[in-house]
């Protein structure tokens, strides 16, 4: 325990610099406007704010780039409360309670308690950060290529099957973004794979373009109808911001309750804060002694999975930081940025790079501060951005998009690569297929395979490698078991629905 407050302190001393606290403070302030806007979401602000990050240290993207992350997560509920329209899918169980709250003239309620929750939620889950990284790296220390092929199988498997629920279009996805991850020169022979001839295509296709692509361009295309639809009215005026007592009761066991859960939903690859905010609704109403009110502007349904989304967001970065798998679609384009920077996430961080690996926890608790008064106070202007016509809002994403993709390789080629990807990932969102797998797997693939190969080589072509350890044996049980959980869950239904009559 001394030891990770020694490190924890370290940490502040690097967080804590004016050039850090203006990073901190500018990625929070850009994700609640980003999370605030429809469509858009973490993954895709953290995509087009990528440029920023390239001339900065390591420490510093970080921590913007992380800022931007949970600081989406404050602002997705707002469009959610005042205009029963999601900023995104983390924000999808705050429509539930929070605009009927606000149909009942308790807007200001719903936007304090959202506030109030999402620091409550993101504070816990940086202690409990704080507590597990350092273990969960050691640990990772004992994985050898056998395990960390195994290791990133599961990420992928995890991934495609809880993909909203499909599992034949989670695996498409995910081949689709390992196929991706085969172009270029193979890294042992030598022998050029699907190039095309292209020069340029020799290095691969970089996995920063197809982000950029996929999340703002296939976004931005698959919203283009709202450039004719009219902007739902929302209020402009508030009186204070704040909360009766008898609120603030009924809201801080549910708070408490959803924050470990959602940290805990959020370490799984694949799960996410949609997933979290939806059990941590579902639960609450369980427990509730009156589940009559949800759906009607209870205030523990707002509070508990604005508490969960937050701490998924902070349980994601976990097994990106202790282990380099990335735990959602944001930290799959945080990692890739960091890889750009030349730092690689994995067990090795808290040891050779103590102070981006704790400067980033510590700014963790600095940011969750900065949030709450920035969503508290100002809340009633922050909201006046969701008046913002698309008109004007989808160029400037366009924009920002296509000099990202120019500053990452200076070429020419990354532009039509990019408006391809885009392309596919709008008729990808318009067939339903996640996103999600394709882009983990562009981001693993080529280490997966690396991996896979230097089994091999190891267990003298032997496949019995890659069941010759506890931690192996283990990986490939949970494999089977995320592959097996939709068709369990669908097995279940029919009895639930039997149960229920």
């Amino acid at each position: 325990m001394d030891g990770i407050l020694s490190h924890l302190f370290q940490g502040f001393i690097v967080a804590l610099t004016p050039e850090n606290i203006f990073w901190v403070t500018l990625g929070g302030v850009l994700g609640t406007i980003i999370g605030m806007l429809p469509g858009l979401g973490p993954a895709t602000g953290v995509a087009v704010l990528l440029p920023l990050t390239f001339t900065m240290g390591p420490v510093a993207a970080l921590i913007t780039m992380c800022g931007v992350y949970y600081g989406a997560m404050f602002g997705g509920s707002r469009s959610s409360i005042l205009i029963n329209t999601p900023g995104d899918g983390a924000a999808i169980a705050a429509t539930f309670d929070g605009y009927p709250m606000v149909m009942q003239g308790r807007a200001e309620a719903a936007l304090a308690i959202s506030a109030i929750a999402s620091f409550i939620g993101g504070m816990i889950a940086t202690i409990i950060m704080t507590l597990v990284a350092e273990p969960v790296a050691r640990f990772a220390l004992k994985f050898g290529p056998a395990e960390y092929f195994l290791l990133m199988l599961f990420a992928l498997s995890a991934t495609a099957s809880m993909s909203k629920g499909n599992l034949f279009k989670g695996f498409i996805s995910m081949i689709f973004g390992l196929m991706i991850s085969t172009v270029g020169i193979d890294a042992q022979s030598g022998v050029e794979r699907f190039t095309f001839g292209v020069l340029e295509l020799q290095t691969g296709i970089d996995f920063l373009v197809v982000i950029i692509a996929m999340y703002a361009l296939g976004e931005v295309f698959g919203s283009f109808k709202d450039l004719k639809e009219g902007k739902k009215k929302m209020q402009t005026k508030f009186g204070r911001i704040w909360i009766t007592m008898e609120d603030w009761k009924r809201s801080f066991w549910p708070i408490l309750r959803s924050t470990p859960l959602g940290f805990f939903i959020g370490a799984l690859p694949g799960a996410g804060g949609t997933m979290a905010a939806l059990l941590a609704y579902n639960n609450e109403k369980q427990l509730s002694k009156r589940p009559e009110e949800f759906g009607k502007g209870a205030i523990e349904g707002l509070a508990a999975p604005e508490a969960a989304n937050n701490a998924a967001s902070v349980g994601a970065l976990i097994p990106m930081l202790t282990l380099g798998i990335p735990g959602s679609g944001t930290t799959a384009v945080m990692m890739g940025a960091l890889l750009m920077l030349g730092l690689q996430p994995g067990p090795m961080l808290f040891t050779q790079h103590p102070d981006v690996a704790w400067g980033l926890i510590a700014s963790m608790f600095i940011g969750n501060v900065i949030l709450a008064i920035v969503n508290i106070p100002l809340a009633g202007i922050l909201v006046r951005v969701l008046a913002i016509p698309p008109k004007i809002l989808y160029p400037i994403v366009l924009g920002l998009a296509f000099i990202g993709a120019y500053a990452i390789g200076n070429s020419v080629v990354d532009f039509y690569l990019m408006i391809i990807f885009g392309v596919v990932g709008y008729f990808m969102h318009k067939a339903n297929i996640p996103t999600a797998p394709l882009i983990l797997a562009v981001i693993v693939g080529n280490s997966m395979e690396q991996s896979f190969r230097q089994a091999l080589i190891v267990g003298d072509g032997s496949f019995k490698i890659f069941v010759g350890s506890t931690i192996s044996i283990v990986l490939l049980i949970l494999t089977v078991i995320s592959i097996l959980y939709p068709f369990i869950q669908d097995l279940r239904k029919p009895k639930d629905v039997y149960c229920a009559k």
